[in-house]
């Protein structure tokens, strides 16, 4: 095994140097006392051992969720060691080495990248928190503030780069006011880049500007409060957000452990590899970030008796536009590690992909499916519409592709123009399986906002603003907003009470409903559909969400009782005329 520690005589050769380098001109190296000169050598061998574990990073498969995790643990013991120390010496490493604040700032930069990363392989949000953490301090203490005085691009880069960072963090956890703040700061740093080094690099970075500015106008409807400043609402999972699980209510016991989030749209905004509806997504299957100090030690590797007794939030793989076969790996490494009585969700916000030819057949390759990135995977240079029209599309998922792996319980969200590809699935190994499938198309006075997100997710993630959204209204006071809110929790307990005390609902639907984030995926659902059912705008078929199984209409969507709560909600909003008043005598 390689040994990731550097070699001694390295870290010697390079600490002289240092030495030397940052001695004043009338002193001699003999003259630096021996507890000094150690203090410098131990702060090299950090610095060097931190930056080759978190090159390692790189290295590591992005799958599965156990070969990382020593890794990581090793990474930051060492990052740790590095910051205390740099600042229990800070004095002697900036007489002796030379430290600049920007150097600093790119330590504690890295440390804020670690528990991005942890998040990004875990799902906690509370790394989010500590991440956010770290990058504030940067801010906060000017550590990149003497950069832009020298002569010195990459540098520059290392900044800007810090920003896009920090912007992440904070769209993930809502923090919009300082997301806008850090927007205008890039603004100014991007324009004295490009202003003093003649870069090639200056239309990426004005189109990082410009997809961020696109993400932060992605919600369609504005919360205000008295004074007009804009009130941020999370979507996360709290407390009161699911309907609670009431006596008499029989479901199953499977709990939902790992998502795959993909999304392939073209044209839809995104910042960071991430679209709208895919965050969108990953928030509807997050609780609220908590303490990190109350919940666990530290990242990495715990011992038995610190582990939380459940995961607070199913692990998520975030895949942007991945290729056919970056999916299906994933996929199986998914289907591979799920635990038992686990759930595994796939959800993909996708381009449709329809049949070219010409087919006699009704199987699952016959319907096309949802659009796979054909960009690393064209064989041999053949284009997709060179191929004979009797072949199946290659860069598509098709409903079949998914067919081995329903041998687990599966949950499958379609948000798609060829949804309906996946209405015609069997199931042929008698686990739980049930798939949400959005509208394939929209009223034309919604169509010019796909862009923003699909109004199908939006129902997911934040029914009440997608309600708002079809109702024609952009903006609402956040009196109201949290009235209406308050009345769509009521909404939701009883779409919860249809559900499992129907008496012709496929059992599916109640084996999964003992999970929180799917019970409140399935409320959401039925409250969207129902909504859009008695729109007087949405008259077509296609126009409405389907499922497979199908759920018993007069049940649930078409529910009288169902239909009166959201009459009521118009009301509450003076929107009623838009709505049928009974849309059972209309069809």
């Amino acid at each position: 095994m390689v040994s990731l520690r550097p070699k001694e005589t390295e870290i010697c050769s390079r600490t002289e140097f240092t030495l030397k380098e940052t001695m004043s001109s009338g002193g001699a190296e003999d003259d630096i006392p021996q507890g000094e000169r150690k203090t410098v050598t131990d702060f090299c061998y950090l610095l060097d051992k931190s930056k080759q574990l978190f090159n390692g990073l790189r290295d590591l498969p992005q799958y599965g969720q156990k070969q990382w995790q020593s890794y990581f643990g090793r990474t930051f013991d060492v990052y740790t060691k590095l910051w205390k120390f740099q600042q229990q010496h800070r004095q002697v490493l900036d007489n002796r080495y030379g430290l600049k604040r920007w150097q600093i700032g790119e330590i504690a930069s890295k440390i804020g990248q670690l528990y991005y990363h942890y998040y990004l392989r875990t799902s906690e949000t509370s790394y989010l928190n500590e991440a956010f953490s770290f990058y504030s301090a940067i801010r906060q203490r000017s550590y990149y503030s003497q950069v832009n005085k020298e002569d010195r691009p990459e540098l520059v880069v290392k900044k800007l780069r810090y920003y896009a960072r920090f912007i992440v963090v904070c769209l993930l956890l809502n923090k919009m006011d300082v997301v806008k703040d850090l927007v205008k700061e890039l603004s100014d740093e991007i324009e004295d880049y490009t202003h003093r080094f003649n870069t090639e690099d200056q239309v990426e970075w004005n189109l990082v500007l410009q997809e961020v500015a696109a993400f932060i106008e992605a919600d369609p409807v504005m919360v205000l409060n008295d004074d007009n400043t804009i009130v941020i609402t999370s979507n996360r999972l709290t407390e009161t957000g699911a309907p609670l699980l009431e006596q008499g209510m029989i479901v199953g016991q499977l709990s939902l452990a790992d998502a795959l989030i993909i999304g392939n749209c073209n044209n839809q905004v995104k910042f960071s590899e991430l679209t709208v509806d895919m965050f969108r997504m990953l928030q509807a299957l997050e609780r609220e970030p908590m303490n990190l100090a109350s919940q666990m030690n530290k990242p990495g590797i715990q011992e038995s008796a610190d582990k939380p007794t459940r995961r607070e939030n199913p692990h998520k793989y975030l895949l942007y536009k991945p290729t056919f076969s970056q999916l299906y790996t994933f996929l199986a490494a998914s289907f591979k590690e799920l635990p038992a009585n686990s759930v595994l969700l796939i959800y993909l916000s996708a381009t449709g992909v329809f049949p070219t030819g010409r087919s006699d057949g009704e199987g699952p390759y016959d319907f096309g499916g949802v659009l796979t990135n054909s960009n690393r995977d064209i064989i041999n240079g053949d284009a997709i519409h060179k191929r004979n029209q009797s072949h199946k599309e290659m860069h598509c998922l098709h409903p079949g592709d998914l067919y081995p792996f329903t041998r687990k319980p599966l949950f499958i969200i379609v948000d798609s123009s060829n949804s309906v590809a996946y209405k015609n699935f069997t199931n042929l190994f008698g686990q739980p399986l049930v798939c949400l499938l959005s509208p394939t198309t929209y009223p034309k006075a919604l169509q010019d906002q796909s862009q923003r997100g699909s109004l199908f997710t939006l129902f997911l993630n934040n029914p009440l603003m997608a309600f708002l959204f079809v109702s024609g209204l952009s903006s609402m006071r956040r009196g109201l907003w949290e009235k209406c809110q308050e009345y769509l929790r009521k909404i939701n307990r009883d779409i919860a009470q249809l559900l499992t005390h129907s008496r012709s609902i496929d059992q599916a639907f109640l084996q999964f409903f003992g999970d929180e984030f799917l019970r409140l995926l399935l409320t959401r659902f039925v409250f969207c559909s129902a909504t859009m059912r008695m729109h007087k705008a949405f008259r077509e078929t296609r126009n409405y969400p389907e499922s497979y199984p199908q759920l018993p209409r007069d049940e649930t969507v078409e529910n009288p009782h169902l239909q009166k709560h959201i009459l009521e909600l118009a009301s509450i909003l003076d929107v009623r005329n838009i709505f049928f008043e009974n849309s059972m005598d209309d069809y």
